[in-house]
């Protein structure tokens, strides 16, 4: 939670949405993924299920542990012979991805429309 100004009701760190599309669920991604939101990002994954695209878009910082989480995702998807996707990521706010070389590696598109082109 951020800490609310003038009085005002506390803002989440993080907001996750679903939606489901051609049988693929994409999560929407709003907000700080880091040690705080590290377990409620967690758990949303796990109940995800293995057909996944995350949409990034709405991240303002992804730390070490977040990335280590979507990894992880990646590779029991992979292993699965399931599809995964990460949609909408910006260098300014995942800069982690860039540093470890996992951007070369993960499955990054701009849009929805390419990821589903991509992964069917």
């Amino acid at each position: 939670m951020t800490m609310p100004e003038n009085g005002e009701e506390p803002v989440a760190a993080l907001s996750l949405t679903s939606s489901t599309v051609d049988e693929i669920t994409v999560v929407r991604v709003d907000g700080v993924l880091d040690a705080t939101t590290r377990a409620q990002f967690a758990d949303y994954l796990a109940m995800a299920g293995s057909d996944l695209i995350l949409d990034l878009a709405g991240v303002t910082f992804m730390d070490s542990r977040a990335l280590g989480l979507i990894v992880h995702h990646w590779q029991t998807s992979l292993a699965a012979g399931a599809k995964f996707a990460l949609i909408g990521v910006e260098y300014s706010k995942s800069k982690v991805m860039w540093i470890t070389g996992l951007a070369q590696r993960l499955p990054l598109y701009d849009t929805l429309e390419d990821a589903l082109a991509a992964i069917k």
